[in-house]
């Protein structure tokens, strides 16, 4: 876990001040957010069940209430490079030395809850209180989230669907099948850009068509394939919505892109009170750095869009070039489940849509198992070709 815990004596504070500590690193101390309970002043969390905020102690309850006006929209990417670029400059002329963290005041023990990397949303090591900055909207530095797709399913169902990815695992040692995964879950909100392009591909290349000849004489008569090529080309328009790119580089991006689609139509305003009991992380992956991912699976998309339009047996592309026009996004949370777990003296992580309960990860093999399956493999095929001799 990223946010470590010191004991404190000195009381939570709403100023802001900051503590250079002997590392010369500069440690901001920040106020905290809580959701105390109207009924016994316990923490209110997150409700999957209810979709609320509900007390464990006494079961009280809370909508989360949302601005009458408060819309999940679409940004102007063209502003927020602006606003990189100017941060980049008053960064360049920063101390390089000098890193800043957060911390605040655990409200129920008093004791420090420090936030490292991009971790802004946690819990207490101590005594278990959910802690969340206060400013995780306004950071001068990050942008805004934009919206959040609340937690769906619930962490005894995501469980029960880890249990049933276990059991359709190929090649699994029998220990592992038979015992399952021995962790447990954490909550944690990841955080995305969503990007919406208008592209225009103008594209070059050749359609090949396949016919058969027959050649040679005797016993070397044959029939071979042949291809006619004819040249292509062409213009056309796409427009991408909504592709997703992890901003954190804290988890595999293949992994987190498995567990797509996501319903981002679902996702609600920012609200602090949709973090309260899970942990939350900020991008480390820039706009602009996600942007250029987005960019290079549209490529790839608009790719086998070419190949469809120019049609034939086979394709061949000799030139594509794409404008992307009318480029916007969005900074969005989306729930994950994660776990990790060891098995014989290897670690694994598994992560399961929070939404949707698609479960991804890691696994071991049986190489015995695999070894056994190439063998029966390897003697249906010499049988097949002694039957086929003996013909």
């Amino acid at each position: 876990m990223d946010a470590q815990t010191a004991d404190s004596k000195t009381s939570a504070s709403g100023e802001q001040r900051a503590h250079i500590e002997s590392t010369g690193s500069i440690q901001e101390e920040k106020a905290g957010r809580t959701f105390p309970c109207e009924g016994c002043g316990a923490d209110l969390v997150f409700n999957i069940g209810v979709q609320r905020l509900k007390c464990e102690h006494c079961g009280f309850t809370k909508t989360i209430e949302l601005s009458p006006d408060a819309a999940v929209v679409e940004q102007d990417f063209e502003a927020v490079l602006a606003r990189l670029r100017e941060r980049r400059g008053r960064e360049s002329q920063q101390d390089p030395e000098r890193s800043v963290g957060k911390q605040l005041h655990c409200r129920d023990c008093g004791a420090v809850v420090r936030f490292e990397g991009t971790v802004t949303a946690t819990e207490c090591a101590y005594c278990g209180a959910p802690a969340q900055l206060e400013d995780i909207q306004s950071s001068d530095d990050q942008e805004p989230v934009d919206g959040v797709l609340a937690f769906r399913v619930e962490r005894t169902t995501a469980q029960e669907h880890l249990v049933n990815w276990v059991r359709s695992r190929w090649f699994a040692p029998g220990e592992f099948t038979k015992r399952g995964v021995q962790g447990r879950f954490n909550g944690v909100y990841l955080p995305y850009w969503t990007f919406d392009s208008l592209t225009a591909t103008y594209y070059t290349g050749r359609r090949g068509e396949h016919y058969f000849v027959t050649v040679g004489s005797g016993k070397n008569r044959r029939t071979v394939m042949r291809t006619r090529w004819y040249p292509a080309s062409g213009a056309f328009q796409r427009l991408f919505d909504d592709l997703l790119v992890v901003a954190s580089t804290g988890i595999p991006t293949k992994r987190v892109e498995a567990l797509e689609p996501w319903p981002v139509h679902q996702c609600t305003p920012f609200s602090p009170a949709l973090l309260a009991g899970f942990l939350a992380r900020t991008y480390d992956v820039q706009p602009d750095a996600g942007f250029a991912q987005a960019r290079q699976r549209m490529a790839d998309t608009l790719r086998e869009d070419v190949r469809a339009r120019i049609g034939g047996d086979v394709q061949q592309i000799d030139t594509m070039h794409v404008r992307y026009d009318a480029v916007t996004y969005k900074h969005l949370l989306l729930p994950v489940w994660m776990m990790a777990y060891r098995f014989g003296k290897k670690s694994y992580q598994v992560v399961v849509n929070a939404c949707t309960g698609e479960v991804q990860g890691d696994r071991p093999w049986s190489w015995i198992k695999i070894a056994g399956f190439v063998l029966a493999l390897s003697g249906a095929a010499a049988a097949i070709g002694l039957f086929a001799a003996n013909q």
